[in-house]
């Protein structure tokens, strides 16, 4: 891992994690497309390769946590109200209690699929195949949407829930985390800006404990010290950076437009990526 590579893990990972075209699929294009060309590991090892994308992945929780700090601080003060008078009716209070109830089906969901998810890291050509298929909920939940003349911008139990699972299926790589939540958001009832902006926000709990648990539970303190981290510190800041402009300009897209250029674009890449690395490699 060199600085280089840092640089370009950590602007992918930016752009795509909130962007509906899966991080982790591009990952593992970008990883995969530079073993070809240069016949060269992009890391040294799978747990230096695990730790990088959860450091990449603080970068964008950063990003999260500074756009949205106003968010948090509301709905973590009004939870932690409602939760010394036993009093769950204010509608922040909800919404702190839906994202950690997301979350739980979310875990449910994704810890089973661990092994699957890591495995995957190897076949990229599968991996397309995953990111054609993000394209194609993506296209369903537009098409859903223009067919909705009622739209909501609450978040109730139901909802919670339901996206909370399809949080948990998008742990295997190539399955967008924003698209298939935003998606499936859409076709409830709510409406993009919404979707979005829970999306996000939803993902703050699961990145936040992948972060402690993994390497805590899977890593040997001498794996640690042979990372270069100073790599690493360069793609947390280009990811944490590149993030922050994506939810920005994100936000205001949506506002206006709908996702289905990002339907054409999976598509295209997913099928590039199951012809190439099937057929060619």
């Amino acid at each position: 891992m060199n600085l280089i590579q840092a640089i370009i893990m950590g602007l992918i990972q930016g752009l795509t994690e909130f962007l509906p075209v899966s991080s982790s699929g591009h990952l593992v294009l970008t990883s995969s497309l530079y073993k070809y060309f240069t016949n060269k590991d992009f890391v040294t090892g799978a747990s230096e390769e695990v730790v990088f994308d959860i450091v990449l992945h603080l970068g964008t929780l950063l990003a999260v946590c500074i756009f949205f700090k106003d968010d948090i601080i509301k709905i973590t003060k009004a939870f932690v109200n409602a939760c010394i008078k036993r009093d769950f009716s204010d509608a922040d209070a909800k919404m702190a209690a839906f994202i950690l109830l997301g979350t739980v089906f979310t875990v449910l969901v994704a810890f089973p699929l661990k092994i699957v998810s890591e495995s995957l890291i190897n076949l990229p050509y599968i991996v397309g195949i995953f990111i054609f298929l993000t394209g194609c909920i993506l296209y369903i939940g537009e098409w859903a949407s223009e067919k909705k003349q009622v739209k909501t911008d609450k978040v109730d139990l139901k909802t919670a829930i339901i996206i909370g699972l399809a949080q948990g299926i998008a742990s295997i790589p190539g399955i967008s985390r924003s698209g298939s939540t935003i998606s499936t958001g859409i076709l409830l009832g709510l409406d993009r800006v919404t979707c979005a902006r829970y999306s996000f926000l939803l993902s703050l709990p699961i990145i936040i404990g992948a972060s402690i648990f993994y390497p805590i539970l899977e890593l040997e303190l001498n794996e640690f010290l042979n990372f270069n981290w100073i790599a690493f510190i360069v793609g947390f800041f280009i990811s944490f950076v590149s993030g922050y402009f994506c939810i920005k300009y994100f936000l205001k897209f949506l506002a206006k437009h709908s996702m289905k250029v990002f339907a054409y674009y999976c598509w295209i890449a997913g099928a590039f990526m199951f012809v190439f690395f099937k057929f060619f490699v």
